[in-house]
């Protein structure tokens, strides 16, 4: 461009820095092997637990192998009331529960405990649905033949529903992901260092705008000229632009 020519005239020109791969190259392995980690365990945990509710589920429900309407209330209940909520409202309500296992809710460890947590309901309800699909007939057959509850489940249940269950895992396994994304976006560190008066302060004497994340809500006022609001698909608009267009962002 020819800062010289008329037609430029009140055109500003932006250069992009190039991205400087000797210090983002570290840091982008890091970040991979943080999420294959995360997946990994989540994967295992959650899906063996999730595995054994849904057995639970489908078993002890009425007309099934196990039938105990107590534990099969007990579980659906808390499938039903924990697998719908949002995964960053999960983080935020299991901070406590978080804070007590693991001994810090930040990090790649409070991360993989409320991923667990959440992928076990959602794991038990989809085994429910496809163990739900298994023709009674079979199982009424291994019955007749005096099989066990145990030998049911190992030798029929299972593997009459292994397709569909490998299936429903893959699905989880995008869900999984999905979850670890969402995991960086715990925030709140000005909160549970009592630290918001020095971050309005910070704030007002450099100029800087603030975006605040879920558990941020509160640490800097709502109505103030600098507060932009909460990033993300549920938040404002002036947040993300924000994210997109830093050249600086300053995490607490």
């Amino acid at each position: 461009m020819n800062p010289t020519n008329p037609m430029n005239a009140g055109v500003t020109e932006y250069l992009l820095a190039a991205p400087n791969w000797d210090t983002l190259g570290p840091t982008f392995v890091e970040a991979i092997g943080d999420t294959l980690w995360m997946v990994a365990i989540t994967m295992v945990v959650g899906g063996f637990f999730g595995l054994l509710l849904g057995i639970f589920l489908y078993t002890t429900r009425p007309g099934g192998i196990l039938q105990n309407k107590a534990v099969y209330t007990i579980i659906n209940v808390a499938v039903n009331f924990f697998r719908p909520i949002p995964f960053i409202i999960m983080i935020a309500m299991l901070y406590p529960l978080t804070l007590q296992v693991v001994g810090t809710t930040i990090g790649r460890g409070a991360a993989t405990f409320v991923m667990c947590f959440s992928a076990t309901f959602t794991v038990a309800r989809i085994v429910e649905q496809n163990l739900v699909a298994i023709d009674p007939g079979v199982i009424e057959a291994a019955r007749s033949m005096g099989a066990s509850p145990w030998k049911i489940i190992t030798s029929v249940i299972l593997p009459e529903a292994l397709g569909p269950l490998i299936l429903g895992y893959t699905f989880i396994f995008i869900a999984v992901i999905d979850m670890s994304a969402m995991a960086g976006y715990i925030g709140g560190g000005v909160i549970r260092s009592e630290a918001e008066k020095e971050l309005l302060r910070l704030a007002e004497a450099t100029n800087i705008p603030v975006v605040t994340t879920l558990m941020a809500r509160g640490a800097f006022p709502d109505s103030h000229q600098l507060h932009l609001g909460m990033p993300g698909m549920h938040g404002s608009v002036p947040a993300v632009t924000a994210f997109q267009k830093a050249d600086l962002v300053i995490r607490s």
